[in-house]
């Protein structure tokens, strides 16, 4: 969470500045609570922010343009400390005007350095915890100029830097280096020195931090999708290092002083399509494009022989053939997966399996050992809670496989084993296309578990297979089929105020699924409950006209199916309003449902990429006709890297 965007321009070919708004444009489905962008002009440092959407900065940039500059930094908000406002948005700017940060994370020991920082004299402008960082980097500069028996790490200074600013720009990195120590929690951070007009000093831990190489210009990002069409190559900075960002050259320096070497980063990822095309909005398009994104993540998954086989592996197949759990680790929407998850594996290769929500897992002294299978599912692959769950099971000497969208993010790197899901770029808040391409990455390892193991022969996994690379033409004939859907919708944005869905077997995470899309993007309560639980409580809140969205099990599985009907008619009983997903062909649900909605026929354990996709489409026109922005959500950001 939080976008960050930097550029250092060697000519006048590029603007800075305006590359930096640009990505920030990119970046703001990551915050969107207020946006800053700080230049170093001629003049000295510039800085103006704006509480509110990135569309309040740049009207306010319009009417009062910034000066020129070879360096700018700028950053999108989701509040963690502090409220959303004009004080409180970044870019931060030191006491004595000179230096400009922009942070990405978290300092966890801020209230320290902020009591240190008052014994100094130094007042605050703000609430958040990322100010301390530009009063002590302010501060560790003035003591470089004036203290002769300060520690000073020897830092080469990059090429292309004019000789009166290259001791600035020193002492600036000489800052940086001797502060990053003293911070505690994760950070990216970005700070321009107004007296150095040529140079971002930046450091990262535990955040990520891209740098891009392009011919007259270098670029910093949280996310490459902010420069991906400019820069040439993309490098990384390690744990604790600092860069030091000139347009012609840059210098990495390690947490102990010495020089070091960024890492090259596969960023082709970032160069998908983000425009929303005709589409009004992105979650519309990103619902659209499940079926191709299905198909993607299924794509060359099979070897010469015919065996499955996963993006990386370096688990050898002897360790996994000896796994004797499975725990799922996940937020969300992926935890949400992982339950899907958790039914295929279990039936496919009869190991057990949990579901674990990363934020709870390392806090409650979980079982795990050198045969545990840790399966981390995260869209970005950054996510902070996932990350450190991850991070505890490895302490205890599991294994770790990841299913990100993002190759090249924290959780690939750190995994033993990496399955890739292929559904490009989401933007929307609201994850859609990443649940189903999760969905589908879960299938295919739990199918490479069961080859491994020797669960299934090598025939019943390719009818498996065939069979699930039927569902994208599915889902596509589906998706011309909701009209019963939106009408629904229309019906009920104004009128009702809470919603229940129901399910059993994998049609309980998809309810609960649903639920959440509810809540997340047209703030309706909603809750999900598995239907057999119903009666043991929750079917209190059944009263006249409240909606209950039902998801009906196939009738091939007579002894679930008939569990929902008899669930169905408890409701409607006490004055309900059902909405039932059914598959083609049930017709003992029709004398249940108010609104019914129509899947085609598919086997069981695939059922959640078909029935998901209609409560994608509630919620989003619930939202809209309620008026929200379906795409960016109030109080939420895409990518939550922080505990």
């Amino acid at each position: 969470m939080c976008g960050i965007a930097g550029c250092v321009a060697r000519g006048e070919s590029t603007t800075p500045q305006q590359v930096v708004l640009d990505g920030l444009a990119r970046l703001e489905y990551r915050g969107y609570d207020s946006a800053g962008i700080a230049v170093a002009a001629a003049t000295g440092l510039q800085v103006r922010k704006k509480e509110g959407k990135l569309a309040n900065l740049l009207a306010d940039l319009d009417a009062d343009p910034l000066a020129v500059a070879r360096a700018a930094i700028g950053h999108t908000r989701w509040a963690t400390h502090g409220s959303p406002s004009d004080t409180n948005a970044h870019p931060h700017v030191s006491a004595d005007g000179n230096i400009a940060i922009v942070h990405n994370g978290i300092i966890e020991n801020a209230e320290v350095l902020r009591a240190e920082l008052s014994e100094r004299g130094i007042r605050f402008a703000s609430d958040t915890d990322s100010e301390v960082i530009a009063h002590l980097l302010a501060c560790a500069v003035a003591d470089d100029e004036t203290d002769e028996t300060a520690v000073t790490p020897d830092v080469e200074i990059p090429r292309g830097i004019a000789e009166e600013h290259r001791a600035a720009a020193g002492r600036l990195a000489r800052a940086l280096v001797r502060l990053v120590p003293r911070l505690e929690g994760t950070f990216t951070i970005l700070a321009l020195d107004g007296r150095c007009p040529e140079m971002i000093a930046a450091a990262r831990r535990s955040s990520p931090l891209m740098i891009g190489r392009g011919a007259d210009a270098t670029y910093l990002s949280s996310d490459a999708l902010a420069f991906a069409d400019l820069a040439d190559d993309c490098l990384e900075i390690g744990q604790d290092e600092v860069a030091l960002v000139g347009a012609e050259d840059i210098r990495i320096v390690a947490a102990d002083g010495s020089a070091a070497e960024a890492t090259p980063f596969d960023y082709s990822f970032a160069v998908d399509d983000v425009s929303k095309g005709e589409w009004a909005t992105f979650m519309d398009k990103e619902i659209h494009e499940q079926p191709r994104a299905v198909a993607e993540t299924l794509r060359e998954r099979t070897d010469a022989s015919g065996l499955l086989v996963l993006d990386e592996l370096r688990i050898p197949a002897h360790v996994l053939r000896e796994v004797d759990k499975i725990i799922v680790i996940a937020c969300g929407t992926s935890a949400y997966a992982g339950q899907v998850a958790r039914y295929a594996i279990e039936h496919w290769c009869r190991i057990p399996c949990e579901v674990e929500l990363a934020s709870e897992f390392r806090y409650r002294d979980p079982i795990v050992s050198q045969k545990t299978l840790i399966v981390a599912i995260s869209q970005s692959g950054e996510t902070m809670d996932t990350i450190q769950a991850i991070r505890h099971a490895r302490e205890q000497g599991a294994k770790v496989l990841a299913i990100v969208n993002t190759p090249g993010s924290t959780i690939a790197r750190e995994a033993d084993a990496v399955l890739v899901t292929h559904a490009g770029r989401e933007i929307a808040v609201a994850s859609t296309k990443a649940f189903t391409a999760q969905v589908t990455a879960c299938y295919i390892l739990g199918l490479y578990l069961a080859q491994v193991r020797g669960n299934k022969y090598g025939d019943e996994i390719a009818d498996y297979l065939a069979k699930l690379s039927e569902v994208p033409a599915k889902m596509e004939r589906l998706l011309g089929q909701l009209d019963p859907v939106v009408e629904v919708a229309h019906e009920l944005a104004h009128s009702a105020s809470s919603f229940i869905f129901i399910g059993r077997h994998v049609g309980f995470p998809v309810a609960l699924e649903g639920a959440l899309k509810l809540k997340e993007i047209a703030y309706v309560h909603a809750e999900g409950f598995a239907a057999g639980e119903l009666k043991h409580g929750p079917i209190a809140l059944v009263e006249s006209g409240v909606p209950v969205v039902v998801i009906v099990p196939t009738p091939r599985r007579p002894e679930l199916h008939r569990k929902v009907v008899s669930t169905i008619q408890e409701v409607r009983a006490r004055g309900a309003r059902t909405i039932v997903i059914a598959e083609e062909g049930d017709a003992s649900v029709e004398a249940w449902a108010d609104t019914l909605v129509r899947v085609p026929q598919t086997p069981t354990l695939y059922m959640p990429l078909l029935t998901v996709i209609p409560l994608q489409v509630l919620a989003a026109q619930v939202a809209t006709d309620l008026g929200y922005d379906v795409d960016q959500p109030r109080n939420l950001a895409k990518s939550v890297t922080v505990e």
